[in-house]
């Protein structure tokens, strides 16, 4: 079965969780634009290390992200005009962006140490019982 596609409990091929995929976004969008200020097809190029190759992220769904992390106060976004193309929109993180950046960090330093414990658990248990 190649990478990224998983079964479902009935044994039937599943694309690996979206949803889950998606709500990661977030914290890679605000990881690339703390690198650098960037338009948003930059982002979309930037997020396939993160996972997002196996279940691509369509660009109008990082647009409405962008669009409510500025909202939030957490990006920031300006018209390049200077492209020498039609005018763009470029995005950077805001200092409050970077302190949930941080938040984003916490969390998922957390959720990485509860996954490893249950897979950790989960691998001592079936030794046993295999």
């Amino acid at each position: 079965m190649p990478y990224g596609h998983r079964r479902r409990h009935d044994g039937q091929p599943d694309e690996a969780c979206p949803r889950r995929i998606q709500r990661f976004l977030e914290p890679c969008l605000l990881l690339l634009l703390h690198c650098d200020e960037v338009h948003g097809y930059e982002l979309v190029e930037g997020l396939g290390p993160f996972g997002f190759e196996q279940n691509p992220v369509d660009l109008s769904t990082v647009y409405r992200m962008l669009r409510g992390l500025e909202e939030r106060g957490f990006v920031t976004s300006r018209w390049d005009t200077d492209s020498g193309g039609p005018a763009r929109r470029l995005y950077r993180i805001s200092e409050e962006g970077d302190r949930y950046l941080a938040w984003w960090v916490d969390d998922l330093r957390e959720t990485d140490r509860v996954l490893h414990f249950f897979l950790e658990t989960y691998h001592k248990h079936m030794k046993v019982h295999r």
